[in-house]
C-alpha cells in the first residue's frame, strides 16, 4: 500500500512499465482512499529492488509511506493495471459471489 500524492501522477503506469521491464509479474490499481495497493511476484531480489521503487515512484509522485506485506504467490503470468475497486469494497476483499 502506497500513501501520498501518488493518483493522477503516472504511479501505476510506471509501476507497471518498470515491473515488466525487470520481469516481474503482478497487478497495481489505485484505491478510492487515495492510496495505491500493488502485488509483486518474481526473484526475490528483483521483488525488493521494485518495492524499493515504490518508496520512490515516479518523479511527479510524493510518496509519503509504503506498507509491504508477504503474501503466497499468486501465480500470475504477467502484470496489469486494474481498475479502482468500489468504495464500500475494503482492499484485499473478494467482490461478493453471491450464494
Amino acid at each position: 500500500m502506497v500513501s501520498g500524492d501518488v493518483q493522477g501522477v503516472f504511479y501505476r503506469d510506471t509501476c507497471r512499465a518498470t515491473a515488466e521491464a525487470q520481469g516481474v509479474n503482478g497487478w497495481v490499481r489505485n484505491l478510492p482512499d487515495g492510496r495505491v495497493e500493488a502485488v509483486f511476484e518474481g526473484e526475490t531480489g528483483i521483488v525488493e529492488q521494485l518495492v524499493d521503487w515504490a518508496h520512490e515512484g515516479p518523479p511527479t509522485a510524493h510518496v509519503e509511506k509504503v506498507e509491504d506485506f508477504e503474501e503466497e504467490p499468486q501465480g500470475l503470468t504477467a502484470f496489469e493495471v486494474r481498475p479502482t475497486p468500489p468504495a464500500e469494497q475494503a482492499p484485499g476483499d473478494a467482490p461478493d459471489s453471491g450464494p
